[in-house]
Parts: structure tokens; C-alpha cells; sequence
């Protein structure tokens, strides 16, 4: 499977220059299975999201759906969305058929206050894709490894995010470290540039079973990546090496 992976530079609040940004750079990439966009693309990372959240059926879900279908592939990403009462930070994964999947970020960033306006999700989603398990998560949910644990339900893991510049090492570091403990394809998608709060560099990279770093964008620079995924190299060596078969029992179990 052949994916690329956005680097953007994101407009603070305008999702209609953002997503006009991301088809431009997308098309300069054409033939990909899957074109993976960073946390919050079209707004930039808002954690007071009231007046830029976007509605369920927003132009930016329906601007996905119709690039999935026109292109034969998948488009995935989070953006702010306003449900009913509550706001989420919600990770959708568009299909070529327009069928879609979402993941709600679980673990909000307590640090920058998110939690006082989004709702937390509680389910942990792995999408099917042209014989791929895809695992997918957003930006904080990195620092917390049980979440993520490969339970041996899927091949590749793609995290989006907004991860300041003043912590990239971190965020670097712990994509490696998903990798290698769940055996399996890591991909983290990070922006560039700045918002009202941060800076952001990037590090946007994809990271093999192993550990071993594939490809990744240059570093504060607007950017994409392209990288064609191997089933059968992953597949070798979880039966070769069978390390998941050894991982430790646990339960999840939701906070009080």
C-alpha cells in the first residue's frame, strides 16, 4: 500500500483555504492508496473550539469524501467538530466509496486545557483499508502506550498531531518506540508553522516494524512524503519473530 503523509502549514481558522492548500499538495503526489492530513487540519489546533469547530456534515468531511471517491483511494485526518452540545476532536478515515470511519481522541491535552471543551472518547477504532488494520489515534494519545497496545488487530498505527516544536524530540522518540513495541508500521503526521499559542517544525515520518525510520519530511519545511508500505516484510518477521504472542494480559477499564 502506498501512502503519503502531509507536512502542512495551517491557515489559523480558515478550513476552506486549508483544505484548497492540502488538495494542491496532495495532487503533486497522485497514485496513493491513503493520504494521511495532521490533527485539526482545517482549522488548526483549537482548544477553545467554540466558533471554529465545524458541524458533523461540514464542507471538510464532504470535501474528503469527494477526493476519496474521484481519486480511488482513502483520506484521513482530525478536524474540530461541533455535535449536538459537545465538541470533539474527531479523526475521520474516508473511504473511495465515501463510507467513513472516526475515532474521537481519547486522551485531551490537560496541559493546554482541552479538556474543559472537548469530550473525551472511549473507543478505540482500527480501520480496514486494502488488506491493512490501521490504528488510529491522535497527538496526546502517543504518551500513553497501554492505548495503543497491538492487541494482534492491526499492521499500521497513524497518529496525527499538533506537537509544539519545544517537545519534538519527544514525539520523535516515542514513534520509534510504538513501533518497535507493538511490531508494527508507525506513521506520525505533524504540522508545521505557528497558531496563536505555538510552533510548530514538523517531524512528520513513517517508522518501520524494526524501528527503522523509511522516510520523513525535512524539518519546519511545508512538505510530503510518499512511502509504499511491505505486508509480506511485516508479516516475515511477526512469524519469525512472534514478540506480540509474549505482550501481558490487561483490561481496560474506563476512569470514575
Amino acid at each position: 500500500m502506498k501512502i503519503t503523509l502531509l507536512q502542512q502549514d495551517i491557515n489559523w481558522g480558515n478550513p476552506s483555504l486549508n483544505v484548497k492548500e492540502a488538495e494542491r499538495v496532495m495532487n503533486l503526489f497522485p497514485g496513493s492508496d491513503l493520504y494521511v492530513l495532521p490533527e485539526m487540519f482545517s482549522t488548526g489546533f483549537c482548544t477553545q473550539p467554540e466558533g471554529l469547530a465545524e458541524p458533523v456534515d461540514s464542507p471538510t468531511l464532504a470535501w474528503m469524501k469527494e477526493y476519496a471517491s474521484s481519486y480511488d483511494c482513502a483520506v484521513a485526518g482530525s478536524v474540530a467538530v461541533n455535535e449536538g452540545q459537545s465538541y470533539y476532536n474527531r479523526f475521520y478515515f474516508v473511504n473511495p466509496d465515501k463510507t467513513w470511519s472516526y475515532y474521537d481522541k481519547k486522551h485531551l491535552f490537560t496541559y493546554g486545557k482541552e479538556h474543559e471543551h472537548f469530550t473525551a472518547g472511549n473507543r478505540r477504532v482500527v480501520v480496514e483499508f486494502r488488506g491493512w488494520r490501521i490504528l488510529l489515534q491522535i497527538c496526546y494519545d502517543l504518551r500513553f502506550p497501554l492505548w495503543s497496545r497491538n492487541r494482534k488487530d492491526y499492521d499500521l498505527a497513524l497518529y496525527v498531531a499538533s506537537w509544539p516544536t519545544s517537545r519534538v524530540e519527544a514525539w520523535n522518540t516515542l514513534l520509534h518506540a510504538r513501533a518497535i513495541e507493538n511490531q508494527c508500521y508507525v506513521a506520525g503526521v505533524n504540522r508545521v508553522g505557528t497558531d496563536p499559542n505555538c510552533e510548530y517544525s514538523g517531524g512528520t515520518i513513517l517508522v518501520d516494524p524494526y524501528g527503522r525510520t523509511v522516510k520523513e519530511c525535512p524539518r519546519g519545511e511545508q512538505s510530503a512524503v510518499t512511502v509504499e508500505l511491505d505486508k509480506a516484510m511485516l508479516e516475515a518477521f511477526r512469524e519469525k519473530f512472534p514478540v506480540l504472542d509474549d505482550a501481558d494480559y490487561f483490561e481496560m477499564k474506563n476512569k470514575e
